[in-house]
């Protein structure tokens, strides 16, 4: 197993991320190796970790200005055992080539966990739509989607949004797929209610990180009532995890984006998201506006000498990062814990270092990994992929229900994985372990393809 990671390591060294996602995975399925060896004589590790296909492009586009600009795009087909490929597209200045993978890595274990038929992909471009006119967001996806159109469709790779891609770019997206197609076919989920979206899915991801919140709290007699949690992020994670923790009685104190934080120790009321979701979705402004419309809460600006996040040092019983992967070091878990943290549910992929996800395992606390506790968006898109096959849309209600009930199943396969390895309570290890085995299972039924 270690030459293994030493492979990947010298084939490609520049995938810091990937190699962190590969070598988390690898350390906790070795017992279902060591009890399975006909997963090691089938080489199930190197065809896990390596993808079925890789496809990168350049896109140009032209400024409102009559500038042309030229992005990378990227699309990482990693494993496709149990289904089309599922995963989404992220439109940021930092995604490269190792981000990708690593997130599609981590994307075929999430998606198995949902008990739904999705493999597991990723995509994106380096372009930043910050500061972008509507057109010029327009041109660059209609230029992305000219040559991401040879590689999708709804029974090969389906597509969602990920940091950066809204419903505005998913409408952009789709209206070049049908262009180019000529055919209205479900080929992208997260799109808007009236032409095939699903009622749920913005807030998918937040409500699902709360709904399994509350069921790792379940286990020790508790709710979310009264507790006080913190969220990192402001986007629509982090806007839909708030909401559900308001909903069920708990008080969010903190918010941030790539500026600096928010504290409010009154609590983000309902008042106040409604506020932070038209200076984000609307506005598209900076999170310290907050402070001009609410004078009692304190902002602090991102400061690069320091090395922890003070978002992180604040009382708490709960903790939910929301903003992008690595927020969460080893001195942010050491404050997290001295703070009183119990319970971290990640809405983030793989927000936490290693470092830091040794600490939590070790102080026994109710950590739930991203790849279990943020499975609901993709789940509630796979739920937009049904819909849209059998042409019809289900009520709000219905797709809730089903929302909750997955969250609840993920998480009992995740308890039910690590007892039988004997790593109770250890919810990275029942989520890698589950996840797994379902996909390698599918893989060795498929042959050596």
């Amino acid at each position: 197993m270690e030459q293994i990671v030493e492979m990947i390591q010298a084939r490609d060294p520049e995938q810091y991320e990937f190699h962190q996602a590969v070598e988390e995975v690898i350390e906790t399925v070795k017992p279902v190796l060591d009890r399975n060896p006909e997963y090691r004589q089938q080489a199930v590790l190197e065809r896990i970790t390596e993808p079925e296909r890789v496809v990168m492009f350049r896109v140009p586009w032209m400024r409102d200005n009559g500038q042309v600009q030229v992005n990378r795009g990227f699309r990482v087909e990693m494993n496709s055992a149990i289904g089309p490929y599922k995963g989404g597209l992220r439109f940021h200045p930092s995604v490269n080539l190792g981000i990708i993978k690593f997130l599609a890595f981590e994307q075929v274990f999430k998606n198995s966990l949902t008990t739904l038929a999705m493999g597991g992909g990723k995509g994106g471009s380096d372009f930043d739509p910050k500061g972008k006119s509507d057109n010029e967001v327009m041109r660059f996806c209609q230029s992305f989607m000219s040559e991401l159109y040879r590689h999708i469709g709804p029974n090969t790779d389906v597509p969602a949004g990920d940091i950066g891609v809204g419903a505005r770019e998913i409408g952009y997206l789709f209206g070049m797929y049908k262009k180019l197609k000529n055919e209205f076919t479900g080929v992208l989920t997260g799109k808007s209610l009236n032409w095939g979206g699903s009622l749920i899915r913005p807030e998918a991801t937040g409500y699902g990180v709360v709904y399994f919140a509350a069921e790792m709290l379940a286990t020790r007699g508790e709710t979310l009532e009264g507790k006080t949690c913190l969220v990192s992020g402001s986007g629509n994670v982090a806007q839909y995890t708030t909401e559900k923790i308001i909903e069920l009685g708990g008080r969010v104190v903190t918010l941030s984006d790539s500026s600096g934080y928010i504290y409010d120790e009154q609590g983000v009321d309902r008042e106040r998201l409604e506020y932070v979701m038209e200076l984000k979705n609307i506005r598209r402004g900076r999170l310290s506006d907050y402070i001009d419309k609410y004078p009692q809460a304190v902002y602090t600006p991102v400061d690069p000498a320091l090395d922890y996040n003070p978002l992180w040092n604040h009382d708490a019983a709960c903790a939910f990062p929301s903003a992008t992967q690595n927020e969460i070091n080893d001195k942010d878990a050491a404050n997290m814990l001295s703070n009183g943290v119990y319970l971290v549910s990640e809405g983030a992929n793989m927000p936490s270092t290693p470092e830091a996800v040794d600490q939590f395992i070790d102080a026994k606390i109710l950590y739930g990994p991203g790849k279990a506790a943020n499975a609901g968006g993709v789940a509630v898109s796979g739920l937009e992929m049904a819909q849209n096959s059998m042409r019809l849309a289900w009520p709000r209600e219905e797709v809730d229900s089903r929302l909750k009930h997955i969250m609840e199943s993920i998480h009992r396969t995740c308890i039910d994985a690590a007892g039988s390895y004997g790593a109770e309570g250890n919810y990275l290890a029942g989520a890698n372990i589950a996840g797994f085995v379902k996909v390698v299972n599918a893989m060795l039924d498929q042959g050596l393809v």
